[in-house]
Formats: structure tokens, sequence, C-alpha cells
């Protein structure tokens, strides 16, 4: 079954009892045992709920994992993943990282003494110079936020497992309709489900999907025992948003093909970061492991005066953070999501005061072009 068909039945025959087309919330935190020493499945809702876990099998099918786990945020996942390691521990991670996850890193977790190294993930040579006895695993991102840096999933995967270390991919920006990492080897996948997921900026959740019995099994109790599980209206409301996403991935990728087209011709801009485009140095690699594209680009312009005023004379396009909604999203990664980045770090990544991080929604293309053109004109009129 195509997955464009998986994605709009998800939880359409779970209820046989009703025939409930839209799989009810269950709202409930405690459930009845029939008797001592039975149970219905359902016990308490941290552990499991009727509404979350049709959610949970749905995502760990899609992507072809063995289970699934609905957190109440992207960031609620990574912590409840990261909770896998202990005191003494190393990991490496893509060095072109989304802010919070290096922010977890950096403030949270070496406070338990868990340590990290950020290289190129898609370079052999600095995986090896960054492996240590005490590396358990491998954190990418591919596309990363926000310079789109792709990383060959297949590759690292198979270097990892020759290593005994766990392939974590964060699956955010493609998500399951294009990009499977586990069938490319990989041994965890994470999504922040408030972003294309979900995909109407309502709903903050984030997903784990997890492969192997083992794996699974330490996973739910970590899930469990952390306990920033997703409450049942919200996965409902998760689940509502994925059954577009086949239709809405398509419209984004579509738009944002075009507007990178316009955009590459703009000259107040002197560079796009997209996978689409020819000449990104992730072209081939990507378009080997992924059937579609993103609807998330970067854009550097020619003179950092331009932005203030850009940003502020945006009309259609929203000036606002997150990203994969079907409302259009522009963001300044240097003051928001990255932030928490140091500046040094930042700037020898290329997150300076010239990038621009573009969410394109679903909007028609020609009315989202003709705003950036508009706003183009009135900052430059300002600046010269």
């Amino acid at each position: 079954m195509k997955i464009d068909t998986r994605l709009a039945q998800i939880g359409s025959k779970s209820d046989p009892e009703t025939g409930a087309v839209s799989y009810p919330i269950y709202q409930s935190t405690a459930f009845r045992h029939p008797r001592l020493g039975q149970s219905t499945g359902f016990d308490y809702a941290r552990t499991k709920s009727p509404t979350r876990a049709v959610l949970e099998e749905a995502v760990a099918e899609l992507e072809s994992g063995d289970a699934g786990f609905a957190c109440s945020s992207g960031m609620a996942a990574l912590q409840t993943v990261f909770s896998l390691f202990q005191q003494g521990d190393h990991l490496i991670v893509s060095v072109d990282l989304y802010g919070g996850t290096y922010r977890l890193l950096e403030r949270i977790m070496a406070k338990f003494g868990i340590t990290t190294s950020y290289v190129d993930t898609n370079d052999l040579q600095q995986l090896e110079e960054a492996y240590q006895s005490n590396t358990k695993a491998v954190l990418i991102e591919t596309p990363t936020n926000p310079l789109m840096m792709i990383t060959d999933i297949r590759k690292v995967s198979a270097w990892a497992r020759d290593k005994g270390l766990l392939t974590i991919v964060d699956n955010t920006l493609l998500t399951p309709y294009f990009q499977r990492p586990i069938e490319l080897g990989a041994d965890i996948v994470v999504h922040s489900a408030t972003k294309y997921l979900a995909g109407h900026n309502d709903v903050l959740a984030g997903l784990i999907v997890t492969k192997g019995k083992e794996l699974s099994e330490e996973m739910a109790m970590l899930h469990n025992a952390i306990g920033a599980v997703l409450g049942p209206q919200d996965s409902w409301l998760l689940m509502r948003g994925m059954k577009t996403l086949a239709l809405r991935m398509e419209r984004h990728q579509s738009n944002a093909k075009a507007i990178c087209a316009w955009l590459a011709e703009h000259p107040l801009v002197e560079e796009v970061y997209y996978p689409a485009l020819p000449d990104h140095p992730g072209y081939d690699v990507h378009n080997a492991q992924s059937s579609g594209n993103t609807g998330i680009f970067s854009f550097r312009v020619k003179d950092a005066r331009l932005v203030e005023p850009f940003l502020r004379h945006l009309d259609l396009i929203a000036f606002a953070e997150s990203l994969g909604g079907v409302e259009s999203l522009l963001t300044y990664p240097a003051v928001q999501t990255h932030a928490d980045i140091p500046e040094e770090i930042r700037r020898k990544l290329g997150v300076d005061d010239r990038l621009l991080r573009y969410s394109v929604g679903i909007e028609h293309p020609d009315d989202l072009i003709a705003d950036l053109a508009q706003a183009f004109d009135r900052a430059y009129a300002e600046i010269t």
C-alpha cells in the first residue's frame, strides 16, 4: 500500500466496536481492571493511552520501525533518547545543529557527564577522528537546520554499526513521506512532530521510532519513567494533521523550488541553501536516499542592513519561529532558533547576521514571491 494511502487511513479502522473513521479522543488517565491480575492493556495514561497508542503504531509503521513513542515536544523526544546514555558516554553529532538540540546537549546532558563532538557527519574521516572508546551513538540531522547540509545515512549507519554505535536520525524536515532512515540502516528516528507531521502550527509534539526488540523495550521503559508523553487531544490533532501530509509535502516542495529559483537570481541575494538545487554539494546523496525535498531552505542576503527592514516589510509571510506549517514563516536564525549556539561557532558554520531561513507554506507561489519582492524593494530603498 502506498504511503499516501497509509497516511490518509491513520486510525480509520482502529475502533471496530463503533466503526469510528476518526479515532476517538480517550481523555481518561485511569482504566478499570476487569479483576485482580487482569488488564485491558491500558492501566495508566502515562504508560499507555488508547489515542496515543494508535498514533504511535502509525508512526512506527510509516518509519519502518518496531515501536513508536509520542512525546510532549521534539525536545522531550530527544531528552528521552539521550536518556539511553550514562555518565562518561560520548556522542558524535552533526555540526550544523538545531540550537535547541545544542542547548540540551551542552547545558543539560553535559551536567550528567555526557560529552559531545560536533563534526560534518558526512565526512568519514571526521567521524573517525571524533570517535572515542566511550562513543555510544551518532546523531544526524539531514538536511541540517538551517544550512541544509546532507549526510549519507547508509554510509554513516554502516560505519556506526561496525563500531557498535547507535545511529539516531532527526527526520523532522523530510518526514517519512520523503525519507525513511531506518530503511537506510538507522536505529532510532526522532521528529519534532510540531513541524511538518502536524502541519498546522497548532500542536506541540515529538515522536521517536525504534528498530529492534531490545532497544524498543528500553525506550518504552524510559518513555514511561520520564513521563514526557503526549496527551490524547494532541495525539488526535497530530493524527489529523498527518492524514494530509502527502498533499502538503508535495506543495511545500514545489513552492520551495519555485521560490529558490527566483531568489537565486535576485540581485540582493548572495546564496541559497536547498538540496533540490543541482549545485548543492549534497544533491546526489540526497536524491539517492530521499524521494523528495523539504519546504524549508535558507538564503543569505548581500548586506546585513537589509535584514531588519526586509523582515519588517513582509506582509503575507510571517516573521516567526518554527517551521513546517501550512502558513509561510521566515526566521532569523542568529537571534532566534540558533541564539544558544555561541557566536564564534555560528559564524564559523555560516549562521551569521545575513542568513535567513524560510519555511514555505502551501500558499500560491506567485503571492509568496510578490511578498518577497516588495519587501526587498522597500528594504533596499531604506538603506540606500
